[in-house]
């Protein structure tokens, strides 16, 4: 039987200096002391070659790595301040932050990172660092956004596309398990006959209802791991992007899971984990399916 009792491992946390980043940090030492986990902190710095800087490169290099050098203390001793007794290290990356996040977190159980930054590990409006590291990491991301201060008192939403997002209800279900709060599992489907020019049958729609909600009762069996976990599901009807950011409303944590694109060249976070990862009002954890 699966327990609530802390779990080891690594939250790993890209950080620069912006308040989105730090406020994502705060949300990775809470979540690290939940898991009775290690925070990492990784900061990244661009590679000066010499070809870009022929003469000044050693003086460059040594502004940089002192500039990167006291984000990294600064976030030492934030954080030991606020989470005392919480195990941390940090850790300088050479090169473009979202690949120096991804190469850092081959051995984490869990990447966090922010919305906004300066081109930096949140990117801009949630852009090339965070949607990047969202849409090709191996592992669960949550990007930190909207009410973190719910974490304490709100329930976890589970968004459930196909019977392949028991990963993701498992994440789900371990947070909830953590925080010693609920779960509520999430489908939303549109009637097909509504498509068409003609009034929809109810015997169809009850029909097409009747798949649904065998769909998100498999999806659910994994619940049944987590015994201590009240589970709730909810079938809507309409956009399952809009239903997720509704119900992100009064959540602590909202999970989504990640599909591979179904074209070579199609979006690899699909829309509706494009739209929340955007338009959540709580943190996103993005998992792979």
């Amino acid at each position: 039987m699966t327990t609530d009792r802390p779990r080891s491992g690594t939250v790993l946390v890209g950080l620069d200096d912006t308040p989105q980043a730090w406020l994502a940090a705060d949300w990775a030492a809470r979540e690290a002391e939940l898991r009775g986990a290690v925070l990492r902190i990784v900061h990244a710095v661009p590679a000066v070659s010499a070809a870009t800087d022929p003469e000044g490169r050693g003086e460059t290099d040594a502004r940089v790595l002192d500039a990167a050098a006291g984000v990294l203390d600064d976030a030492r001793a934030r954080t030991a301040a606020a989470h005392p007794g919480l195990r941390t290290d940090a850790a300088l990356g050479h090169g473009l932050p979202a690949e120096v996040l991804l190469d850092a977190s081959r051995d984490a159980d869990l990447i966090v990172v922010g919305t906004r930054g300066r081109g930096g590990f949140t990117g801009l409006l949630l852009g090339s660092v965070s949607l990047k590291t969202a849409a090709h990491a191996d592992r669960p991301v949550v990007v930190v956004r909207g009410h973190t201060e719910r974490a304490a008192h709100g329930d976890v939403v589970v968004g459930i596309r196909d019977e392949r997002d028991e990963d993701a209800v498992r994440f789900g279900l371990a947070e909830a398990a953590l925080r010693r709060t609920a779960v509520r599992l999430v489908h939303a489907w549109t009637p097909m006959t509504r498509a068409g020019l003609m009034v929809p049958q109810v015997s169809q729609v009850d029909a097409e209802q009747r798949l649904h909600r065998q769909l998100l009762e498999h999806a659910a069996r994994p619940a049944a791991e987590y015994p201590q976990v009240h589970t709730e599901t909810v079938l809507a009807i309409g956009s399952a992007a809009g239903a997720l950011v509704e119900a992100s409303e009064g959540a602590a944590l909202i999970v989504v899971p990640r599909h591979p694109p179904a074209e070579r060249l199609g979006m690899r976070l699909g829309s509706v984990v494009h739209a929340v990862v955007h338009h959540a009002s709580c943190p996103v954890a993005v998992v792979p399916a």
